[in-house]
């Protein structure tokens, strides 16, 4: 836990909660919410504790609690009121607020209480695409705002892939459809696998048969694959890697490995956008994301 990041600038909470920072300044005056320590220079820094506290404030704000009442609450006080709010409710926004609070404050209940009330409303691919997908963009987001640590995104990762493995365990032996083969992986050093891994259940309640290999995968490990008589796709999906200086070359080596075979090879995520310009192989499909992909399989 010592890579736990501990102290967040206004700026920080202002990604996080979708609160400006002046009215974060103004609550703080006003009603003397949150109590930042400030450095010699005089930059609020928060702790995590000022920032589950606003994420609370925000619940309730938003659910019609007025501030000058949530002021007078005591910090318990405070945070069973949210709680509670935080497991009666399932439309969209509000799921994805408890869902940050559940990753900044290490909550598994809040994610099963909260998952589960959607479940109640929602079907699991319905979570998915409305509220797992969006959460996970504004993961990205804090991601480039250097708002976000490891360890609270990998908390929440978890949780989220343990819910997809557990759907894919449910259909595990609905395969109809034998004339391809999906082989799914990461490239290498890429382990942002949410979207691959729900792509891969998609897969397999239409029947298909998939091979996932995961995250981290260099490209030689397809050979085997490559040499099949069988009719493969191959999926990945691009986050992070490769960096933008490596996509061109990492393509132009893909269409060397696809052009002499009958197979196919599919990429999706926020780094395609970088190697449109190329002239690839026909069998080669770009997709700005897994939803698009979707909706052409």
């Amino acid at each position: 836990m010592n890579n736990i990041k501990k102290d967040f600038t206004i700026k920080d909470l202002e990604n996080i909660s979708g609160i400006k920072a002046h009215t974060i300044r103004i609550w703080e005056k006003r009603y003397n919410l949150l109590q930042p320590k400030r450095t010699e220079t005089n930059i609020r820094l928060y702790s995590n504790e000022n920032l589950q506290k606003l994420l609370n404030i925000v619940l309730l704000n938003n659910h019609n609690f007025k501030i000058s009442k949530i002021a007078k609450m005591s910090d318990e006080e405070l945070i069973l009121q949210s709680r509670e709010l935080a497991l009666t409710i399932s439309v969209n926004d509000e799921a994805i607020n408890s869902l940050k609070l559940s990753m900044f404050q290490f909550d598994k209940q809040l994610f099963n209480n909260t998952y589960n009330k959607l479940l109640q409303k929602k079907t699991f691919r319905e979570i998915f695409k409305e509220v797992f997908i969006p959460f996970l963009n504004q993961i990205g987001l804090l991601w480039q705002t250097d708002t976000l640590n490891p360890a609270n995104e990998h908390f929440i990762s978890n949780l989220i892939s343990q819910k997809i493995l557990l759907k894919i365990e449910e259909i595990q032996f609905n395969i109809s459809n034998t004339s391809r083969t999906y082989v799914l992986f990461l490239p290498e050093n890429e382990i942002h696998e949410l979207g691959l891994l729900y792509l891969n259940y998609e897969l397999v309640l239409r029947g298909f048969h998939t091979i996932y290999l995961g995250q981290s995968l260099p490209l030689n490990n397809l050979n085997y694959f490559l040499e099949s008589k069988s009719e493969i796709s191959f999926i990945t999906s691009l986050t992070i890697k490769p960096y933008d200086d490596k996509i061109e070359e990492y393509f132009k080596e893909i269409n060397d490995l696809i052009t002499p075979t009958n197979h196919t090879f599919i990429a999706t995520g926020n780094k395609v956008e970088k190697v449109k310009h190329l002239t690839l192989n026909s069998r080669i499909q770009l997709h700005d994301s897994i939803i698009d992909l979707l909706k052409v399989l």
